[in-house]
């Protein structure tokens, strides 16, 4: 295995394909190892254009204006994660759908936010044959607290944190990934957080008490422990040093946050929409769909031929 290869890996929310976001136009080691833009062909990006319909039809019949949304990327199955990039959509006034979410600006070597269509969240996929979306839906009447806090620039900038992990831990200040100031932001909208110079250190508190338990990632060797030596995107520093010594990596991923999200609000929807090149399949439930995109008995299939 690469170098590179063993930083996308690991680094599975990284590298977004945001055209003229983050790119890797830069000589710095970061830009090296996120850079992850793919031509498709105009087939591949015809179906992806008609999955990224299916999610926004979904979209448009959620009765909130808030819905977590998550994305495969990278081929994490090594790990047992399928799902590994997670961001806040909401609904326009005009009734599109945007989301919104942290990605590492390659070229400025530091994490953004960007907002972003539906179609171009779809299509930021390694394998252009196969992906997944999962929507949790939240009731309607619990959105307002989350939507206010997602829309107001002052707290999305004080959630930020300056540097970038793509593991890093869930508890502490040191680094953010994706995931984890989607969580944060969660945490300051449902705990009533005021603002603050501190509210990342207020919400981490928070989501302790709540309690948010993200499960451990196995990274099972030791070999790959080692890589934040050579990866500019991984870190081990901010770890405790048992589970450095386990293997058990407490890192927010998009699993943890559904988990979260069904646990604070059980009345949420789960809806999950993948493709194989082939079809679509829409299902419904917060039991997985089969891997390879396999779809059920009560499961709804699009054909894309």
């Amino acid at each position: 295995m690469t170098l590179r290869r063993l930083a996308q890996l690991l680094a599975g929310c990284a590298a977004l394909a945001i055209a003229g976001a983050a790119h890797a136009g830069g000589s710095t080691a970061s830009a090296r190892f996120c850079d992850r833009a793919q031509e498709l062909t105009a087939t591949e990006q015809d179906r992806l254009l008609r999955f990224a319909a299916v999610v926004r039809e979904e979209l448009a019949a959620t009765e909130g204006s808030v819905a977590l949304i998550s994305r495969s990327g990278l081929d994490l199955a090594r790990f047992g994660i399928r799902y590994s990039h997670a961001a806040l959509a909401w609904r326009h006034d005009d009734g599109a759908w945007s989301a919104r979410q942290l990605y590492y600006a390659c070229d400025e070597g530091r994490p953004r936010i960007f907002d972003q269509g539906t179609a171009g969240f779809a299509m930021g996929t390694e394998n252009p044959a196969l992906g997944y979306i999962a929507l949790v839906k939240l009731p309607a009447e619990t959105v307002t607290p989350l939507r206010r806090a997602l829309l107001d620039p002052a707290r999305v900038q004080q959630l930020l944190a300056g540097r970038y992990s793509a593991n890093a831990y869930a508890f502490n200040l040191k680094y953010q990934n994706c995931n984890q100031w989607v969580v944060e932001l969660l945490a300051s909208a449902w705990g009533e957080l005021a603002d603050g110079a501190d509210l990342r250190a207020r919400a981490q508190d928070w989501l302790r008490a709540a309690p948010y338990t993200p499960a451990p990632v196995d990274v099972g060797s030791r070999w790959l422990m080692l890589a934040s030596i050579v990866v500019p995107l991984v870190h081990m520093d901010d770890h405790p040093r048992e589970a450095i010594g386990t293997m058990q990596l407490e890192v927010s991923l998009p699993a943890s946050l559904e988990a979260f999200a069904r646990q604070r609000l059980p009345a949420s929807e789960r809806v999950e929409i993948c493709h194989d090149g082939k079809q679509v399949v829409v299902h419904r439930g917060w039991q997985p769909i089969a891997d390879g995109c396999v779809p059920g008995a009560n499961d709804r299939i699009i054909a894309l031929d």
